[in-house]
């Protein structure tokens, strides 16, 4: 479960030019707007990470003015604030940071709060063509597919410094596994296992490229579906199509290593997700990664890329990390 609500110390605090009661404070690699004078450097915070679904309650009342909204959760319907990427006074504000005594239940020795303050990831209503019928929770043999930001990951850059990572596209579409296992074949969206029904589109995708006969026993196929319907189609592809990321060996719980990755699709006439840098070496700060993130998109040269992934070489076990690109996410 992804950590949205957890204790940090501030690193920095930097001005904002023409900013009289504001200032941007350093959480891990994240840089935040928060009140001026609120934080010293080596305080401890509360840190909401981007996409957190906060609950209406008074410490959060300030963000009513920039709307509420609203998903479905349990069978229900939630409101809550959402937090994004934002632009104040020319200055990206990722996620919110709030000083300790805000949560009188919540003290320094403490590191994941997301449960205990009620915070959601806030998860955007899905189209029907998505949506499906489910058959099942999303299997517990195959690893979900989201990639840890690189902004909580400074150990991980610490510790594989100067080794050789790929680089690929982080794609904009909607998360998809197809596996084989014990003879069964199975086809899933982010979170469950699906049924197949007319209409939905993952399965539309399996028949498309055979998957039921191209993915082997006991391996799962992992990867983007982009196109019409899917994320406003921001790479304006005609009609939907899958592009593999990752390909997982469910018998022996390992992912293929990235040059089996690539020989896989290409011998099965899949396409894959855009090579940046075969042998990137990794010695830049996490500000840096960030900067590189952005760029235009290898399938739509019109279209701002998300951001990269970054996939170790050469490693037993899958190293990755991905920096999305700070342009993208305040246009989005």
């Amino acid at each position: 479960m992804r950590k949205l609500a957890t204790i940090r110390t501030i690193k920095d605090i930097q001005a904002i030019p023409d900013a009289n009661a504001i200032e941007k404070v350093q959480v891990d690699g994240w840089w935040c707007v928060s009140k001026k004078g609120e934080f010293k450097v080596g305080d401890k915070c509360v840190y909401f990470e981007i996409d957190s679904f906060l609950p209406l309650v008074e410490q959060f009342q300030f963000l009513a003015s920039k709307g509420t909204k609203k998903m479905l959760r349990d069978g229900g319907e939630v409101e809550g604030y959402r937090l994004r990427t934002v632009r104040l006074r020319g200055q990206i504000s990722q996620g919110l940071a709030l000083p300790l005594t805000s949560f009188p239940n919540v003290d320094e020795s403490m590191d994941d709060v997301t449960e205990l303050l009620n915070v959601l990831l806030y998860e955007a209503p899905i189209p029907a063509c998505l949506s499906g019928e489910v058959h099942g929770n999303f299997p517990s043999f195959i690893p979900k597919t989201d990639e840890e930001r690189v902004q909580n990951l400074q150990d991980v850059l610490d510790t594989h410094r100067e080794k050789t990572f790929t680089l690929t596209e982080k794609v904009d579409g909607t998360s998809s596994t197809f596996f084989k296992y014990e003879g069964n074949f199975g086809v899933c969206g982010r979170n469950w296992q699906l049924r197949e029904t007319e209409g939905n589109t993952y399965w539309k995708i399996a028949h498309k490229y055979d998957l039921m006969t191209l993915v082997p026993e006991g391996y799962a196929v992992q990867g983007e579906i982009i196109g019409e319907g899917i994320q406003k189609n921001k790479l304006k592809i005609k009609g939907q199509e899958l592009r593999v990321f990752s390909v997982y060996d469910i018998v022996n719980k390992k992912y293929l290593p990235n040059t089996e990755l690539f020989e896989f699709c290409n011998k099965h006439g899949i396409k894959h997700v855009p090579i940046i840098d075969d042998n990137f070496a990794l010695h830049h700060s996490i500000d840096e990664l960030l900067l590189m993130a952005e760029g235009k998109s290898k399938i739509c040269p019109d279209a701002e890329r998300e951001g990269i992934v970054f996939v170790l070489n050469n490693s037993e076990q899958k190293v990755s990390f991905k920096a999305i690109s700070n342009n993208f996410l305040a246009n989005e």
